[in-house]
């Protein structure tokens, strides 16, 4: 346990030193004054939690400060934390009653797709679960290429087709290999798009109903790559993917590279969806379950 919480420390380390550090700064010895709260505001927004969510934790924390009669800024740290883990919640245990189970995974361009789906293959297979994946990002060549080098690295077989090629049919062979293979998992690889693209949008419906032709009630889970670099930008993203093709969870990658973390409370509040797996580096097990405790003490280690 104490490993993991000084990967997930140390993975933060760029949002707890950035807008979450200047919090610390700003909580000090000093006493607590009405420009203490603009001041805080500022540094919440500034760390991706969202206007709404910003205002939300400081309406709370404003109210216990009354209540308790709290006159330093260095009481209002604990309460601070409290606040913001309030706001996430603890992700469902993921249990796999399908076999196989098929997840769909999607995402803008860029936003570490690829890589995260060869991780999660590494982490399951280490668990001893059966896993295939489907490369349907036929859109770039480059994607086949890096899921069928992940596959020959950690012995986990790759579904693929010719570059450019039908991504329906590729998600078809897939789940039908899944099937005759009586694989656990099947993840299939879907092509970055943005959301203003109609016609890739459109694309991915039909992989999405492909995929439930070639087994009834498939895709099981809908899985969104999302990247926490982007900050709000990504959740008007977020909610097209959503609704196109009923998003059940949110994978938050490249958390380790993000001087901004606040997304985390952003992608909980407006989206309504988990997050069930957070990127914490660039090693295979850097990808890890989401644990909100973690993730709140990380953000926040300038302030302990």
């Amino acid at each position: 346990m104490t490993n993991i919480l000084s990967k997930w420390k140390e993975g933060l380390s760029k949002s707890s030193k950035a807008a979450f550090g200047q919090i610390a700064t700003l909580l000090g010895t000093t006493e607590v004054t009405p420009e203490t709260w603009d001041d805080l505001e500022a540094l919440l927004i500034q760390g991706d939690l969202g206007m709404d969510t910003a205002d939300i934790v400081l309406d709370e924390l404003e109210k216990r400060v009354d209540a308790e009669g709290m006159i330093k800024t260095t009481q209002v740290k604990a309460g601070l934390r409290q606040e913001l883990r309030k706001q996430l919640k603890t992700p469902p245990e993921l249990i796999f009653t399908e076999r196989p189970t098929i997840i769909l995974v999607v995402g803008v361009n860029g936003s570490g797709k690829t890589t995260t789906i060869a991780k999660l293959a590494q982490l399951y297979s280490r668990e001893g679960k059966q896993v295939i994946l489907g490369a349907a990002d036929t859109f770039r060549a480059a994607a086949v290429d890096q899921l069928e080098i992940w596959g020959e690295r950690i012995n986990v077989p790759v579904i693929s087709g010719q570059a450019g090629g039908d991504a329906g049919a590729v998600a078809y062979d897939a789940v039908q290999a899944g099937v005759s293979r009586k694989a656990d998992l099947v993840f299939i690889d879907t092509a970055g798009r943005l959301h203003t693209r109609f016609n890739l949008m459109e694309e991915l419906k039909k992989v999405y109903r492909v995929v439930g032709k070639a087994l009834p009630g498939a895709p099981h889970e809908v899985w969104l790559v999302m990247d926490a670099t982007t900050g709000q930008n990504a959740l008007q993203q977020a909610r097209a993917f959503k609704n196109a093709v009923n998003v059940t969870g949110v994978i938050l990658a490249k958390l380790d590279s993000s001087a901004r973390g606040g997304m985390a409370f952003a992608i909980q509040r407006e989206l309504d969806l988990p997050i069930l797996f957070a990127g914490l580096g660039e090693k295979p097990d850097d990808l890890q379950p989401f644990n909100p405790d973690a993730f709140v003490d990380g953000i926040l280690a300038e302030m302990n």
